[in-house]
């Protein structure tokens, strides 16, 4: 690894690394699941049938991104969808299929929970507590506040 790669390709990197060892798992339990399914089964766990919108701001990730995991994993039978209340709005519901693998996802993310602390035990500092500060920080100041002063800097 190249000591001048930039903060967004190490992350791609790391992200990479992670997924497809995650996907490799379950792949290797027999389930037909991916790791980017997780934040949605998870709201729907704890929401029940709702909107998109729900699950993006439950899962604290983009509406976007949402709807496009909901439509990989409709397309999978995972997950089925109906119109809301008004012509917009889209019920986001796990299938029986879904439902009956739970125990296994389940399981699977014990084991991935149980790899990725004993990941953080062998870090100087913790991955996940890094990744928290920097996502607080972001919160606090946008990236985009920040590319505009150092843009203004060199401008002068």
């Amino acid at each position: 690894m190249s000591e001048q790669q930039t903060l967004g390709t190490l992350l791609r990197h790391l992200t990479d690394q992670l997924e497809s060892a995650v996907e490799a798992a379950y792949v290797t339990a027999g389930l037909a699941y991916r790791p980017r399914y997780t934040p949605i089964v998870r709201a729907l766990r704890v929401l029940g049938s709702t909107s998109i919108r729900e699950i993006a701001e439950h899962a604290g990730i983009s509406h976007s991104a949402a709807s496009q995991t909901v439509a990989q994993m409709a397309s999978r039978k995972l997950v089925s969808l109906k119109p809301g209340a008004d012509a917009r709005e889209r019920i986001v519901s796990m299938t029986p299929a879904a439902i009956a693998m739970l125990p296994k996802v389940e399981k699977q993310w014990a084991i991935t929970n149980a790899a990725a602390n004993a990941l953080d035990a062998e870090l100087s500092t913790p991955l996940s507590g890094v990744l928290r500060e920097a996502i607080a920080a972001l919160e606090k100041r946008p990236m985009s506040e920040r590319l505009a002063a150092h843009a203004r800097k060199v401008q002068r």
